[in-house]
């Protein structure tokens, strides 16, 4: 806590409170309610997510005002702020999709403009969906300002009412949104009724917070424990528990204890922070987005983290930790386990932890783990000595198909069912390939391919969700592949490969495929190949009339797909801090 009148003689809020030519800056804090002592002291912003476009947003306001609380009972002055979100589970399977990569972009630039406008001393950043939390994370790393983060906290699982005429295997599991969208699957395959269909929808997702899985929400929120932007344990805790205040309360004034010893986002992000995250996310087999998210927050500190960096630490890590889509369990149980620093507890036992990263507590990750006393329960965090399998549940690949990587969740599969050959079956579009498992005018062993949905060639990576669910629903999961250039949900389940770069519409291998060409997908082998010599992809490559246009000339979704750069570096969209001519926090 800050004592006396705080010497802002070298942070930012100097510029906005200090001095009689800011008589006028002091006027609009009074007008807001401000005391005298509380325009005296450091500003915090405090960044929400907040908005009624779905249940992973709706808590965050309530949360926000656990962390102003905080943040004055340690002599800081709060100064709470929202931005976007577009939450993946509402625009998935449609064009709303495009917009998901590109809000975490708009998030990062919206958060930077606010605190350089008015000239913020430090950020607690609350957000709940996909993409959100990344952009979050970006924008502390390049502001460079002491950050917490903190996420809004899982859905509780859905349950469906004794009695209720639903199958059984839907009737006696936790339910999360992934059932739902195989739930559709299954409906157009004929074997779920129209009112089975209208029961589990209204008791699939019964309260706030995101997607109960280890989706792309609660990876990245294990993700910001791991690299140390957020307190230990407070992802855990489901979105309604009255113990999320608790740990709001306990990150304002966190940031404050930040501020006073200068500790700032990149002395805790670092490129051994970058590798624990990767461990948290192979360990328990989380989703495929991490690969992308962990490039680009890198990307903000300068530092070359890249996808095929991320997929050399899932290579040698276990995976031991059993969680949907892949496993048996929800977030919840993650929490009433022990939640992320049990599991971290196991990586150290193995040598898997970088110990003397620091976190947002001001300690070391080792210290953190001094404190932890509970033990892996055999249940949903298995001991690392006997893992649910030896190597992570993510996997990258390359090879001539993927010069520059791609990526494969293959947690809960066999080694036999983690190699797929196959004829391929190419379709130019997310609903062209969606309305093909629609009709099941495709065959058992093809590889379907999906392309023109990367980065710059959608515009914006969609996620392939629908799809995959449909087929898993028509029990198709196991017995056809997928690759796209595009992106996969956390949801996702089966053989389905992502990120596949370069993308189409930058001429990559994708781009040249046709039916029946020959692929091998090897992820114990971390391999991924079209059976063609080099001579016959120039010849085609001679051939190719270039990008498939798109509709979006104008406005957002234009201007990401003109900057964004390659999937394997993050598909970020500016220079990065290895091209920064100042430091936000020393302006």
């Amino acid at each position: 806590m800050l004592k006396g009148k705080p010497d802002k003689s070298k942070l930012p809020s100097r510029h906005v409170t200090e001095g009689p030519e800011r008589a006028p800056h002091r006027s609009y804090y009074y007008a807001m309610g401000l005391t005298a002592d509380e325009i005296d002291q450091p500003f915090v912003g405090v960044a929400t997510c907040w908005n009624e476009a779905a249940p992973c947003n709706i808590a965050l306001s309530r949360q926000a005002q656990a962390v102003k609380m905080g943040v004055k009972a340690a002599s800081g002055t709060p100064r709470e702020f929202t931005t976007i979100t577009v939450t993946d589970g509402i625009a998935m399977g449609h064009e709303g999709m495009r917009s998901s990569l590109a809000s975490r972009e708009a998030i990062a630039d919206t958060v930077e403009l606010t605190m350089r406008g008015h000239g913020y001393d430090a950020l607690v950043g609350l957000a709940g969906c996909d993409k959100s939390l990344p952009g979050m994370m970006m924008a502390m790393v390049r502001l460079n300002v002491p950050s917490v983060f903190i996420y809004g906290g899982s859905i509780l699982p859905g349950k469906v009412p004794a009695g209720a005429n639903v199958p059984e295997d839907f009737a006696t599991r936790d339910l999360t949104v992934q059932d739902m969208f195989e739930a559709v699957g299954r409906h157009q395959n004929g074997t779920l009724s129209d009112e089975a269909l209208a029961i589990l929808e209204r008791v699939a997702c019964p309260s706030a917070g995101a997607c109960g899985g280890q989706f792309t929400a609660n990876t990245m929120a294990c993700v910001s424990e791991a690299i140390g932007l957020a307190l230990f344990n407070s992802s855990g805790a489901p979105a309604p528990y009255e113990s999320r205040d608790q740990y709001g309360t306990a990150s304002g004034e966190a940031v404050m204890n930040l501020l006073e010893k200068n500790i700032r986002a990149r002395d805790v992000v670092t490129r051994k922070s970058l590798e624990n995250a990767a461990r948290v996310v192979a360990c328990t087999g989380g989703s495929t987005n991490a690969g992308l998210h962990l490039p680009a927050i890198a990307h903000e500190a300068g530092i070359d983290f890249f996808l095929q960096d991320v997929c050399e630490i899932f290579r040698d890590t276990p995976y031991f930790v059993d969680l949907k889509p892949g496993g048996q369990y929800v977030a919840k149980d993650l929490y009433d386990a022990g939640g992320l620093p049990v599991v971290m507890k196991e990586l150290r036992k193995a040598g898997l932890i970088h110990e003397d990263c620091l976190t947002a507590s001001g300690r070391s990750i080792g210290e953190e783990i001094d404190l932890i006393d509970r033990e892996a329960d055999g249940r949903v965090i298995h001991s690392v000595e006997t893992p649910i399998t030896k190597t992570g549940g993510v996997v990258g690949l390359q090879g001539n198909l993927a010069p520059e990587g791609a990526i494969v969740k293959v947690a809960g599969m066999s080694a036999e069912e983690q190699v797929f050959t196959g004829p391929a079956r190419v379709f130019e579009s997310e609903e062209e390939a969606f309305e093909a498992v629609k009709a099941r005018t495709y065959k058992e062993g093809e590889v379907l391919v999906i392309r023109n949905e990367g980065p710059a060639g959608g515009p914006g990576m969609r996620e392939m969700l629908a799809t995959t669910a449909a087929l898993s629903g028509q029990g198709m999961g196991k017995k056809v592949a997928l690759i796209t250039d595009g992106r996969f949900s956390g949801a996702t389940r089966g053989f389905c490969v992502g990120h596949v770069g370069p993308e189409a519409a930058q001429g990559g291998p994708i781009a040249l495929l046709q039916n029946g060409d020959v692929i091998t997908i090897d992820a114990v082998k971390g391999e991924i190949s079209v059976d063609l010599d080099e001579a016959e992809l120039e010849r085609r490559r001679e051939g190719w009339t270039g990008a498939k246009p798109t509709n979006y000339a104008s406005g957002a979704l234009w201007k990401f797909a003109q900057l964004v750069g390659p999937t394997y570096k993050g598909a970020v969209t500016h220079p990065g801090a290895e091209a920064e001519t100042h430091i936000y926090m020393d302006l």
